[in-house]
């Protein structure tokens, strides 16, 4: 029997721990105030709100209980252990991290499937992050994307659910996961799936693009975790399909993508309808000063763990090639650049538009490549059947706008194309975060031509930062040097050929 079963249906059986139970209000309340804490406490600047907390419900959040061998652990080498994965930590009375699953103690049926899931050991961000979770503290988390961060936050979420009152009638959820695409919040709802299963937590997960009719009736049957894009989880709000008076644990995952699209006021708004004594864990690959801000609000006394280092960089299990090409050579180089590296494995390439996206694939087809085509303008059922063509191998060629460049979880991504080079930074190391996955390696190849010159000295310090090589034309732009007229190099000069040939021609 694991410590963290108390799963009850008698709301009176709970702890009274004003510091580590949640006391708070329904909704109105606002997302930025907490109950009894001074100024000091709050991650923003501005001081609490008085609540009146009288009558509202209890709710448990602490389950953490240190096993032994953590606690047993010295200062020294809890630091030696954090600087060996590249763990840096902030906030008061951060707990110490776990070096296996068994530290952590959850119940049986998670650690089975976690055993059936085949993993050996926690990744770093689970190694600290689950104790911070299950401590029920506020929690910021940066790390890449593939860095294991979706189970950090969902085996806490199940213990939380496990300990909370069972859902009445008319009771939305208990958990709310945000994400800011269909893909991500699909691939999220999978994993909540498979490791809540076995004791009967249901989910659902809430997107628009698809009829609404089969998630309006997985809410009204009652769900304990929604994973929801904010764009449609409010139409449900409105329509009251649900409501946010039960969440206790809230998610925003990838809120860097989620605010780069657009979604801060209606992130603002779903955060207002929740109790502002939950717990809230937010997630971000990145950590811009529009990323801190919201955070600044909605956190409460957060940890912060950041894993790697809190700057840009990229996985260094992928190697980078950048070619200087000018547009109209694009076409040619890219199959010229699929001849040398076409083996049967997948390939990613990413482009700026839904158009370019359709042209170059309908060229790909005419020409012989078995290429398969995602972004926004495609329908639900489309998108997925692609995705199931690209995984399977049966369409091993996929090109993508941004919608996948965050949260498209494909095993076995070989190289990423970037076709054209993306608005930002921050999104070329997402893009090129599709390979090297899970410990893989991968190989990322990048076109860019004098339209991305200011991107130059930006990318150069990615390059260098993950020891690739820079080319001389690349380093002269980044110089504020004119690209030279007629893009010198290529990938295939600089030997590195993959052989395999095209065999669907």
């Amino acid at each position: 029997m694991s410590r963290y079963d108390s799963r009850s249906s008698d709301p009176t059986s709970y702890r009274d721990r004003r510091s580590d139970s949640g006391y708070g209000g329904s909704t109105g309340y606002g997302g930025s105030v907490r109950s009894s804490s001074s100024k000091s406490d709050y991650y923003g600047s501005e001081a609490p709100k008085k609540l009146d907390l009288d009558g509202l419900p209890h709710f448990e959040k602490n389950f953490y209980i240190e096993a032994p061998s953590v606690a047993a652990m010295t200062e020294r080498e809890v630091e030696e252990y954090r600087q060996r994965r590249e763990i840096t930590v902030e906030g008061r009375d951060v707990p110490k991290p776990v070096k296996s699953f068994r530290d952590v103690g959850f119940p049986d049926y998670v650690m089975q499937e976690i055993a059936k899931a085949g993993f050996t050991e926690p990744t770093p961000i689970q190694s600290q992050g689950w104790p911070m979770a299950l401590k029920g503290r506020d929690l910021i988390g940066i790390a890449e994307t593939g860095s294991g961060k979706t189970l950090a936050y969902l085996l806490p979420a199940i213990v939380h659910v496990n300990a909370q009152p069972i859902l009445s009638p008319g009771d939305g959820p208990i958990v709310l996961v945000l994400a800011p695409t269909r893909e991500l919040a699909v691939q999220i709802q999978q994993e909540a799936t498979k490791f809540g299963a076995s004791s009967k937590i249901k989910n659902t997960c809430v997107y628009g693009g698809v009829p609404k009719g089969p998630q309006v009736r997985d809410l009204q049957k009652g769900v304990e975790i929604v994973i929801a894009t904010p764009g449609r989880l409010i139409d449900m709000m409105e329509s009251h399909h649900t409501n946010l008076r039960r969440v206790t644990y809230l998610v925003l995952d990838e809120a860097d993508r989620m605010l780069d699209m657009g979604f801060d006021p209606q992130i603002r708004k779903i955060v207002s309808q929740i109790r502002p004594d939950r717990q809230t864990l937010y997630w971000s690959a990145t950590w811009p000063k529009e990323v801190e801000q919201l955070a600044r609000q909605f956190l409460y006394n957060p940890y912060k763990v950041i894993i790697g280092s809190p700057d840009l960089k990229a996985n260094h299990a992928i190697r980078q090639h950048v070619d200087i090409v000018s547009e109209n050579q694009k076409y040619n180089k890219l199959v010229k650049l699929l001849e040398d590296i076409m083996d049967g494995s997948r390939i990613l390439i990413f482009m700026d538009t839904k158009k370019g996206c359709d042209q170059i694939t309908r060229q790909l087809r005419m020409d012989g490549w078995p290429a398969l085509s995602i972004h926004g303008d495609k329908s639900q059922a489309e998108r997925d059947w692609v995705l199931s063509e690209f995984r399977s191998g049966k369409s091993p060629i996929m090109t993508a706008t941004d919608v996948a460049a965050r949260g498209l979880d494909v095993k076995d991504v070989k190289y990423v194309i970037n076709y054209d080079f993306p608005g930002s930074l921050e999104d070329y190391v997402h893009r090129i975060g599709r390979t090297g996955r899970a410990g893989a390696k991968g190989t990322a190849y990048t076109f860019f031509t004098a339209a991305n010159a200011r991107f130059a000295k930006e990318l150069i310090g990615i390059l260098e930062e993950a020891g690739q090589k820079v080319s001389p034309e690349l380093a002269a732009m980044g110089r504020g040097a004119p690209p030279p007229p007629s893009g010198h190099g290529g990938f295939r000069d600089r030997g590195r050929g993959y052989g395999g040939g095209r065999s669907w021609s």
